[in-house]
């Protein structure tokens, strides 16, 4: 009977995780010009001053700002829901989770918030809100 009980544990951890790897994999293999890993990493000195900017940013609602200290904290994080070392969807995990918190700010504070906030080039700034931005459905 107890065996029942851990598998049943096992496979409620096991199956969620295996579809999240999955939709991290399709979406980086359907989006790959949201940012390449190049970008993301030349880029990254200013992805974290921003986010630290905007979570400190008092003009902005408590959600954004909690929701903001959390993806400081999950990038800071030596843990991932995907380790790195693991091809294509490795680095993805942490590229899709910024963006779908990014998408959060700018819908709910709105871009303006990000531009004010960056301190990065323009061409950067293009890239963070083209990586923002919602997916546009393929016809």
């Amino acid at each position: 009977m107890p065996w029942e009980i851990i598998a049943g544990i096992a496979v409620g951890i096991l199956l969620p995780y295996a579809v999240l790897l999955l939709m991290l994999w399709l979406y980086a293999r359907r989006n790959p010009e949201t940012a390449t890993l190049k970008d993301a990493l030349r880029l990254l000195p200013d992805l974290l001053r921003l986010v630290r900017r905007l979570a400190a940013d008092r003009t902005l609602a408590v959600g954004i700002r909690v929701r903001l200290v959390l993806l400081l904290a999950y990038l800071l994080s030596p843990i991932d829901l995907v380790p790195d070392f693991v091809p294509v969807i490795g680095y993805a995990d942490d590229a899709v989770i910024v963006a779908l918190v990014l998408r959060s700010v700018i819908k709910r504070a709105g871009a303006e918030a990000v531009r004010r906030h960056w301190p990065g080039t323009a061409a950067g700034l293009d890239i963070i809100l083209k990586a923002a931005s919602p997916v546009q459905r393929r016809r």
